[in-house]
C-alpha cells in the first residue's frame, strides 16, 4: 500500500475517497464534495489514502495544533477488511504527527477523536466490518482512548445547524497516568476545530458553556 497525500479535490482520488465517506459514515459527517476544495488546500489538514492497487481502500485526515499541543484525527477510513488497513494508517499518522511536532519545536500531549457511541449509533457504515462501532471502539480503547466525560454533540457538517449526537468525544494521552485535561483545554479546541462551521446549533453552545464551568473534564474508560 501507499500512503499519499491529496491537496485538491480534481485529483482522481479525492474523488474515490471522496466515495468512500459517503459509502461508510452518515450524511450528517460528510462535507460536500465541492466544500472540500478550500479546505483541503489548506497546509494544516492533512488528507491522506491508503491506496492498493490503484484504488483507495482507507483513508485519514489529522491535524496538530501546536499552540495547544495536541493532534485531532478527524477521521479514520477502513475500506476493506484483512488487509492491515487500519494499523497502516495509524502508524504513517502517527509519524508525520511527530514530525509535524518537531518541525514547530513542541511535544504533543495526545490526541483527540470523535467516537461513535455504538449503543446510540444506529448505522451500519456501509457493511464494512472494521467500520463497525463496536469494533472500533473497542480497538480505539485498546490503543489507549479515554472517553472525555460529559454529554457530546457537534454541528452538523451538512451546515444545516442540526446538532449531531451518537458520538464521544475522547482523548489519547500520551501519558497514561494523566486522568483529566483542563476544561479551558476542551473548550479552545473545539471552538478552533469548529471555526468551519458558522451555523451551529444553541445546544452546542450550551455544552461549551458548560463544559467552561467546570475547571477539568475526567478521562473515562469505555
Amino acid at each position: 500500500m501507499e500512503y499519499i497525500r491529496i491537496q485538491s479535490i480534481n485529483d482522481p482520488l479525492f474523488t474515490k475517497m471522496h466515495q468512500l465517506m459517503q459509502t461508510v459514515f452518515p450524511p450528517e459527517e460528510v462535507l460536500a464534495f465541492e466544500k472540500w476544495e478550500e479546505p483541503i488546500q489548506d497546509p494544516s489538514i492533512h488528507v491522506y489514502v491508503a491506496v492498493h492497487e490503484g484504488e483507495v481502500v482507507g483513508a485519514t485526515e489529522y491535524r496538530y495544533y501546536p499552540t495547544m499541543l495536541v493532534a485531532m484525527t478527524d477521521f479514520t477510513i477502513i475500506g476493506r477488511p484483512s488487509m492491515g488497513i487500519g494499523r497502516f494508517l495509524m502508524r504513517n499518522r502517527e509519524r508525520d504527527i511527530a514530525r509535524l511536532a518537531e518541525e514547530s519545536g513542541t511535544e504533543p500531549i495526545g490526541m483527540f477523536a470523535e467516537i461513535y457511541n455504538p449503543i446510540t449509533a444506529d448505522y451500519h457504515f456501509g457493511g464494512v466490518t472494521p467500520m463497525n462501532p463496536y469494533v472500533r471502539r473497542e480497538v480505539l480503547s485498546h490503543i489507549g482512548y479515554r472517553r472525555l466525560d460529559f454529554p457530546y454533540i457537534h454541528p452538523s457538517w451538512e451546515e444545516n445547524g442540526e446538532a449531531v449526537s451518537g458520538l464521544d468525544l475522547c482523548f489519547l494521552s500520551y501519558d497514561e497516568n494523566r486522568t483529566e485535561l483542563p476544561s479551558s483545554l476542551v473548550t479552545a479546541f473545539l471552538t478552533q476545530y469548529y471555526s468551519a462551521l458558522p451555523n451551529k446549533p444553541d445546544a452546542w453552545h450550551d455544552m461549551i458553556e458548560s463544559i467552561g464551568q467546570q475547571e477539568t473534564i475526567r478521562l473515562e474508560p469505555f
